[in-house]
């Protein structure tokens, strides 16, 4: 059956309820809800009987099924290290590495203390807010006493969490990503979105545009004067500003009355990031046929592995790494790793409902045909070479206006692929720019989660750093919208 116009009206009205409310969760929700009243005739009762099979459907998928149980046996993983003092025994590394940096002089002090922060905002991709509060909490106390506003410090910790989790995809946004691109039918998801990483140039230039800055000691209008006011006053903030002051690096406190080690962080998720790959060969190992080389074999392997599976086993495996390591130290016994586990998942229950109605309204508008629909709609108007450009814009507007990435990922891709599909665009090209607009537009939005929080562990008026790193995101976007102009056009 063909809806037509029909087909486009359950993610706009997600996109307005989202924009309206600031409540992803019922935006999509509705989103759901409309989608099946109109596949059903408009009978309110058949609909709502059809949404609720549609949500229990989502887990007829494997891919699916698989990628909700990572995101939430992430979140026991990420307790594990935070109770056995592995997040503090790292943070405390870190600061025998500052105090090298402490007796130099304050110019080089300062550029090597802010280098240090954006790499450790980098290595801990493996979640946004564990990143931004480690590096804010950390950094602050040395960030203050070489005279580095905090400003700055919210700056570096914002820009360097969700484009790192976004490139280095062996984390919850990898396999939440790689779940959204199964509901649009794409069979190998995990090459697709290691392939679009070339292409997602706006969290690339962003970890550049930090590294630039921070190198070159120049800062456009509103953080210059900031700097200068850190400079000549001794002031780390403006005079009326209102900071959001956290002193905790983690959401869960550690046990007492052992010693903090960082290896308790370190080999957990090291095991992690290391078994992906390997997972990945295993799982494709028999999809190849018989290679010329070993090598050659290996990499034809990875390309037909399966994502979803490969995240679950590989933080299966790192937890259980963790479980021995912890128990033989003495750290805990059986049941308290049973309490700290469901305890831990109850943490990510928030991201896997989510993940549970991004799939669903992914379902529904792959039913509705609503990208197909959208696709000839646009095709006499909308060339191949415009496509990407306007993907990016239209999620950075999405993701600006509701503070969110995910939700933007959830209701552009199934969008977004199908229009590329239909245009005979680069799907990797398409991808990347569906992505990059959503950290774009989360890095410039007042209300997004990431922000708030890279705020709050800075200790920063959030306006102030709000207004500070806008435009370092815009100078970063609108190269983006130029580049994707430019490989649309002349390829």
């Amino acid at each position: 059956m063909e809806y037509g116009f029909l087909s486009v009206l359950p993610p706009i009205v997600a996109i307005i309820l989202a924009l309206r409310t600031k409540q992803v969760y019922i935006a999509l929700l509705f989103g759901i809800w409309f989608s099946w009243l109109i596949i059903e005739g408009w009978n309110p009762i058949i609909g709502t009987m059809s949404m609720i099979e549609g949500m229990v459907d989502v887990f007829q998928s494997k891919g699916n099924t698989r990628t909700i149980m990572f995101s939430a046996l992430v979140g026991a993983l990420l307790i594990f290290i935070q109770y056995s003092k592995g997040v503090e025994g790292f943070v405390n590394l870190l600061q025998k590495w500052m105090v090298k940096f402490e007796n130099k002089k304050a110019g080089y002090s300062r550029v090597m203390v802010q280098v240090l922060a954006t790499v450790t905002g980098l290595l801990l991709f493996v979640e946004t807010s564990i990143s931004s509060l480690t590096v804010g909490t950390l950094y602050r106390p040395i960030f203050d006493k070489l005279g580095v506003p905090r400003e700055k410090l919210a700056y570096i910790a914002d820009s360097s969490s969700a484009p790192s989790s976004i490139l280095i995809p062996f984390n919850a946004w990898g396999a939440f990503i790689m779940g959204l691109l199964l509901t649009q039918g794409i069979e190998k998801p995990f090459s697709v979105l290691i392939s679009s990483i070339k292409y997602n140039f706006y969290p690339l230039l962003a970890i550049a545009i930090v590294f630039i800055v921070i190198f070159s000691k120049k800062d456009f209008k509103l953080m210059a004067k900031a700097e200068k006011r850190t400079k000549e006053t001794g002031e780390l903030m403006n005079p009326n500003s209102k900071p959001m002051v956290s002193d905790e690096v983690t959401s869960y406190p550690p046990k007492e009355g052992i010693k903090a080690k960082a290896y308790n962080m370190i080999v957990p998720l090291l095991v992690m990031v290391f078994m992906m790959p390997i997972n990945l060969i295993y799982t494709g190992w028999s999809a190849v046929e018989s290679s010329t080389s070993v090598l050659n074999h290996v990499q034809q392997a990875i390309g037909n592995g399966s994502g979803s599976s490969s995240v679950l086993y590989a933080v299966i495996t790192a937890l259980l790494v963790a479980m021995l390591m912890y128990f033989i130290q003495g750290i805990m016994k059986p049941k308290e790793m049973v309490s700290l586990t469901l305890k831990g998942i109850s943490e990510l229950m928030p991201l896997a409902l989510l993940m549970l109605l991004a799939f669903a309204i992914g379902d529904a508008c792959k039913t509705l045909e609503t990208g197909i629909y959208v696709a000839d709609v646009t095709k006499d108007w909308l060339s191949p070479e415009l496509l990407p450009a306007v993907v990016f814009i239209i999620s950075s507007f999405i993701a600006f206006s509701t503070g969110t990435s995910w939700g933007t990922f959830a209701i552009m891709l199934a969008i977004s692929v199908p229009m590329a599909n239909i245009h005979g665009s680069d799907i990797t090209i398409i991808v990347a720019a569906t992505l990059g607009g959503g950290i774009f537009g989360d890095h410039c939005s007042p209300i997004s989660d990431t922000s708030i929080i890279a705020s709050m562990a800075s200790a920063s008026d959030h306006i102030d750093h709000v207004k500070t790193q806008l435009p370092y995101a815009l100078i970063g976007g609108v190269i983006t919208v130029i580049m994707y102009l430019i490989i649309g056009f002349f390829g």
